[in-house]
């Protein structure tokens, strides 16, 4: 009854920006953790970034200082901010978090379905 919707993807030039979008619905009791993965072909997952539900901010280092995580908790929902991107950024990005579904005791991670980010150059 959680789901998880990416939105905001698209082909830019390199040195362009996008903002990626993630909303969560459904039956939702808590979310903690938010974050941005993503896969290019042929590679493995790999985290990009993370925000607790605090505020703090935790980024990969091939993205610090060009991508900006936030998030809205009232609509729960969060974002990834992109700027100054590079060919080496395409790829499919998701979004996850760990969330208590509504009336549920257990915390379970999410993930969205991916988003085609490709930088042309």
């Amino acid at each position: 009854q959680v789901q998880l919707v990416e939105s905001g993807g698209g082909l830019v030039q390199a040195g362009g920006s996008l903002r990626l979008s993630c909303a969560a619905s459904g039956s939702i009791g808590s979310i903690n953790t938010m974050g941005w993965y993503r896969q290019a072909p042929g590679n493995e997952r790999e985290w990009v970034a993370t925000i607790i539900s605090g505020g703090s901010t935790n980024y990969a280092t091939f993205v610090k200082g060009r991508f900006t995580i936030s998030r809205d908790n009232a609509k729960n929902t969060w974002y990834l901010q992109m700027n100054s991107l590079k060919p080496e950024d395409t790829a499919v990005y998701y979004c996850n978090a760990r969330i208590r579904p509504l009336y549920r005791a257990v915390w379970n991670d999410y993930w969205g379905q991916g988003t085609q980010v490709t930088v042309s150059s």
